[in-house]
């Protein structure tokens, strides 16, 4: 696995839209706050060209400018990282215009994002060997003041935290909007980390994983390597960290069985489950929970549930592709990720 340098001050990160750009608010007050405060950090900023557009089909341009952005933004050694502006729907139809045996044989650098972005996070890992971060995209960190996760993020870039621990409350409902572009994260709910079976967890693999509405449609492609990279990693064996957007809890079943039949999950060492959009929801008595564990359950592996991932913030920003070791004593879920 090979792992970029950590970025520094006056390091100048690039910002690049293979999904949604922020052309529209609340994300363009909070994008463009965003460049401020990493300026006022000590960072320069390059934003590319696709940044503000919105003319693209669930993403912010045609995928053919998508992915020269992207291409161009990664193989510029002036950019030290590359933060997506934000998650969309159609990232995947960039992928083909994503030359990653160029990628392969370049100098590595981080990239950033979550959801949408599951598609580049995912396959620098898989196809590439290089560690990503799925963590917060950038209008994010237009939010005054930053949540603790949001340092985190910055942290994790800069190379000062690999060890990181749960929150004490989550989001449920959001008060951004466009009149308000800098809300924080309007925590409300305590952070309730569930593990099966019930029980002080300790796990240690190699961390990867993603958006399961992405990591749908990436199985069985030409894309899909997974089977390899396990083979590769088997004497690590894998942790997979996982959560949803779009999906209800009969999706997330069966997105699961898919990944599971594609042979996905064969050397898992341990699930880290996030909590789902669909949070709470029953239908035909399956809820999230059974969602995952009715297929999982037989690798008779820990599986943590309702972990600060993904799409109900805040997240934790997880180094995909890095060796971790991940712990939960039933009060805090704490991962410590090691560079090798």
């Amino acid at each position: 696995m090979r792992y970029p340098s950590f970025i520094k001050e006056k390091d100048k990160i690039g910002f690049v839209s293979p999904s949604f750009g922020c052309a529209t608010e609340p994300y363009k007050s909070a994008f463009e706050n965003a460049l401020t405060k990493f300026e006022d950090l000590g960072f320069k900023v390059n934003v590319g060209p696709n940044c503000y557009k919105s003319d693209g089909i669930g993403i912010s341009t045609n995928p053919k400018d998508c992915g020269k952005e992207f291409m161009d933004y990664y193989l510029d050694g002036s950019n030290k990282a590359l933060i997506s502006c934000g998650g969309g729907e159609l990232m995947c139809e960039t992928l083909d215009y994503i030359d990653f045996d160029k990628l392969k044989n370049s100098e590595p650098k981080w990239f950033m994002g979550y959801s949408d972005n599951t598609n580049m996070t995912f396959l620098l890992t898989t196809l590439c060997d290089v560690a990503s971060v799925y963590g917060p995209c950038a209008a994010t960190f237009g939010m005054k003041p930053w949540h603790q996760a949001l340092y985190d993020a910055m942290d994790v870039l800069e190379g000062k935290k690999n060890i990181l621990t749960s929150y004490e409350k989550w989001e449920k409902e959001s008060l951004k909007n466009e009149d308000n572009p800098y809300e924080p994260y309007n925590v409300t709910e305590l952070v309730q980390i569930k593990a099966y079976p019930e029980g002080e967890v300790s796990i240690t693999g190699r961390l990867i994983g993603g958006c399961l509405d992405c990591l749908s449609n990436l199985a069985g492609t030409k894309y899909d390597k997974v089977k390899e990279f396990a083979e590769k990693y088997k004497d690590d064996g894998l942790i997979w960290f996982l959560e949803a957007c779009d999906l209800n809890v009969l999706d997330i079943r069966r997105v699961m069985w898919k990944l599971d039949s594609a042979g996905w999950f064969e050397n898992a060492k341990g699930f880290i489950v996030g909590r789902p959009y669909c949070h709470g929801q029953e239908i035909m008595g399956l809820n999230q929970y059974e969602a995952v564990l009715g297929i999982v359950k037989k690798y008779n592996v820990p599986v943590i549930m309702d972990a600060d991932i993904g799409h109900l913030p805040p997240m934790m920003p997880l180094v995909s592709g890095s060796m971790s070791h991940v712990t939960w004593d039933e009060k805090e879920l704490k991962i410590a990720m090691m560079y090798r």
